[in-house]
């Protein structure tokens, strides 16, 4: 595919090329000494729990096997032998499935290790809360990034599995997501593109949040049919300007399957599925759909909020009435009404409480009914 002056072109080889075992081992040892592999102390916990009810289950048996055995007496029943044989073949199973998962998570660090280099970025491994302004990372908590690759193809990019948890107990409840995250050159509104191909039951969004109706603006052609957009309420001349039908069609076709979130300098593209995988498909869909983008999206870096100057100049010391134009531009950034959207309450929920709050009252007039 074509790439940018500059860029490395897209090498998927890693992802798939044979291996070296040593290699492995000694990528592994280096994590492990330099701390990145923080996941060490929990295998060895695992691992030292199974060891333990192995020994606690096999022993006995085994030397009670071996010391009827070894008196003479012939009491072993084909079952008794059955059941030892099964056990230790359960036990060989065990074994084989937790070298080959460990073999398997060492392979894929590996692997997206020497996949990053080929392509001028850098495997990060995990990051626990990353310090990312968009919808998905506020949310719950235990917030944790998996194999994040990121760096400059040619702007900074960052590509990473998440997720987090909300509730907690038996309630505790996992979410999965991953992101694309693109640095833009200048901060711009906050505007979220709703894709409408991975909505859920009933056209619900599958977003983590709701904005409130008002802030929904309807574009022209088709762009509607596979994205919702909002943008803060007074902002709509600025979206428009920076979703130019040729902007709205890069999105349409690159980027249909994925929700999009623009905030502050940053440009998020959300999935419900992982997108840092050893998959060479999904990578080179992503880098085409990230150039695609940023093609587009340089033209934002001379995108200006025109309230900043209004406020600078009814700043102003001595101004009176009207304030007057200043002579200079506005200055990079987004004045305070636009650096979010407001936050609304999705029908789900309102259903919800609707019937929570009918059943309390069925609930009293009942009691009342049946005294």
């Amino acid at each position: 595919m074509p790439v940018a002056s500059g860029t490395p072109p897209f090498d998927p080889t890693p992802l798939t090329a044979p291996v070296d075992r040593a290699e492995v081992r000694a990528f592994t040892a280096q994590l492990r000494r330099s701390g990145a592999l923080r996941t060490r102390w929990l295998s060895g916990a695992v691992l030292a729990i199974i060891g333990g009810a192995i020994v606690l289950f096999t022993v006995p048996t085994l030397l009670a096997l071996v010391s009827t055995i070894a008196s003479g007496t012939n009491t072993i029943s084909p079952v008794s032998i059955f059941f030892v044989l099964f056990l230790v073949a359960v036990i060989a199973l065990i074994v084989v499935a937790i070298v080959r998962a460990f073999h398997g998570r060492a392979e894929r660090r590996f692997r997206l290790d020497r996949f990053a280099r080929a392509n001028g970025l850098e495997w990060r491994g995990d990051v626990d809360d990353p310090p990312l302004p968009g919808m998905i990372f506020d949310q719950g908590h235990s917030r944790e990034a998996s194999d994040v690759v990121s760096g400059y193809r040619p702007r900074f990019i960052e590509v990473a599995n998440y997720a987090y948890k909300t509730g907690s107990g038996k309630s505790e409840t996992t979410h999965k997501w991953a992101y694309v995250a693109i640095r833009l050159d200048t901060p711009l509104p906050h505007i979220v593109l709703d894709a409408v191909g991975n909505n859920g039951l009933f056209g619900g969004s599958n977003l983590p949040i709701t904005f409130t109706r008002g802030q929904r603006l309807g574009l022209e052609g088709d762009f509607d049919k596979h994205f919702a957009l909002y943008c803060p309420e007074g902002y709509e001349r600025d979206a428009l300007y920076l979703f130019t039908p040729d902007v709205m069609a890069r999105f349409v076709d690159n980027a249909a399957a994925l929700d999009v979130e623009i905030v502050d300098d940053w440009l998020f593209l959300y999935a419900r599925r992982d997108l840092s995988t050893l998959d060479p498909r999904t990578w080179e869909w992503l880098f085409t759909t990230v150039q695609a983008i940023e093609e587009k999206v340089a033209q934002w870096a001379r995108w200006r909020d025109e309230r900043l100057q209004a406020s600078a100049a009814a700043a102003r010391p001595g101004a009176v009435g009207t304030a007057m134009p200043l002579l200079t531009p506005p200055p990079a950034g987004v004045a305070p009404q636009g650096r979010r959207l407001k936050r609304g309450v999705s029908w789900l929920t309102v259903a919800i409480g609707v019937i929570v709050v009918g059943y309390w009252i069925v609930s009293i007039v009942s009691d009342v009914f049946l005294r």
